[in-house]
């Protein structure tokens, strides 16, 4: 079991029940992994440590195949390595929203959105850590069976 961080390993971040299901092979390259090291010791360890609690990661890095057949973003960052989504629920710990908010008002990332979910809470959370940095905080929702980000 290879260590990315404190609190993660790459099976955690890599592991897909559709990748199983469809056969695919999710292995990132030398590059991906880095960029995972990246956004799990910069963005997830620190809510990992300010929460003192589990947090579950329900999807990590994406090659591109599992991404096309799952119907993920033409340009997701699951697919450089650079994009969590994270849950409290799956583990009970903690709420998305706390999740949520502690991102946005303590860490530095390239992009926050909430991802479905109700106005009360995200369905889970997703981060992103990239050079650029933007701060970009979104609210993802459908419309018209489509996804849309609108502006947090």
């Amino acid at each position: 079991m290879s260590q990315l961080s404190k609190y993660t390993t790459l099976q955690e971040v890599t592991k897909s029940n559709q990748a199983t299901a469809l056969r695919i092979a999710n292995l990132p390259n030398a590059e991906q992994i880095n960029n995972l090291k990246l956004v799990c010791t910069e963005v997830f360890d620190k809510v990992r440590e300010h929460f003192g609690k589990p947090i579950g990661i329900s999807s990590g890095f994406r090659s591109i195949e599992l991404n096309n057949r799952i119907g993920g973003a033409k340009k997701s960052q699951h697919m450089e390595g650079k994009a969590l989504d994270i849950d409290g629920d799956i583990l009970g710990g903690v709420s998305n929203k706390e999740i949520f908010e502690y991102i946005k008002n303590n860490c530095i990332f390239d992009q926050l959105i909430w991802e479905f979910g109700t106005t009360d809470a995200p369905a889970w959370v997703h981060i992103s850590y990239s050079p650029r940095h933007r701060k970009q905080i979104l609210k993802a929702v459908k419309q018209n069976g489509r996804t849309k980000y609108l502006n947090f």
